[in-house]
């Protein structure tokens, strides 16, 4: 779709074992937000600026199909460009990845979200035990809002901004995902009232 992006790696989005004797996903105890990861996602945040315009206007939908270059946290990132401080948002993934994780740490520390709710699918603390720890930290750390896990395979980012609301769905989890996924940002408070009022009634599997 886009020939100036880079391709990116060969990574597989996570599946649960099907086999008892199947290995469990592997992961690092040190992650590193890597410029190589960053300058990627840059690369995929401009091309969807460049395509819908530079303005997000209020009750309109923008709606997007990628060939395997633009992952769920570049809808956010370009969202963020127009909300101003985000007041509330929400995430719902089926899993993430650390320096996905690293990322939601950094706009905490800075002042651009100051209240933060997440919400992962059933495979999450187990197969992805060290993101799991790492979120959790970062809850901790931030006191930012709640952690459920349920059984869950939605995407979506709600977000209450500063300057304007927005509901995010895609088809692609919160990590890299180099598949061709669809994505659609809708512009209005009524969207990210939805999504709240839904999420908020969920309880979770996990009581920490």
């Amino acid at each position: 779709m886009w020939d100036d992006i880079p391709p990116w790696d060969n990574e597989k989005e996570a599946e649960a074992p099907k086999q008892k004797n199947k290995k469990k996903h592997s992961s690092v105890s040190h992650i590193e937000r890597t410029d190589k990861h960053i300058y990627r996602r840059a690369f995929s945040e401009m091309n969807l600026l460049n395509k819908m315009g530079l303005e997000m206007k209020d009750g309109h939908s923008y709606h997007f199909i990628t060939g395997g270059d633009v992952d769920a946290l570049s809808y956010l990132q370009l969202a963020m460009k127009f909300t101003g401080t985000i007041k509330h948002m929400l995430f719902s993934t089926w899993c993430m990845a650390g320096e996905d994780i690293l990322a939601f740490d950094e706009w905490l520390t800075q002042g651009k979200i100051l209240k933060l709710d997440a919400y992962c699918g059933e495979i999450f603390p187990n197969t992805y035990a060290k993101e799991y720890a790492l979120l959790q930290s970062v809850f901790k750390k931030h006191d930012c809002g709640r952690i459920c896990i349920f059984k869950n395979h939605s995407k979506i980012f709600a977000v209450h901004g500063e300057k304007i609301s927005v509901g995010i769905e895609t088809s692609a989890n919160i990590n890299t995902n180099p598949r061709t996924e669809n994505g659609c940002i809708t512009v209005g408070y009524e969207m990210y009232e939805f999504y709240k009022q839904y999420f908020d009634g969920i309880n979770s599997f996990v009581k920490d």
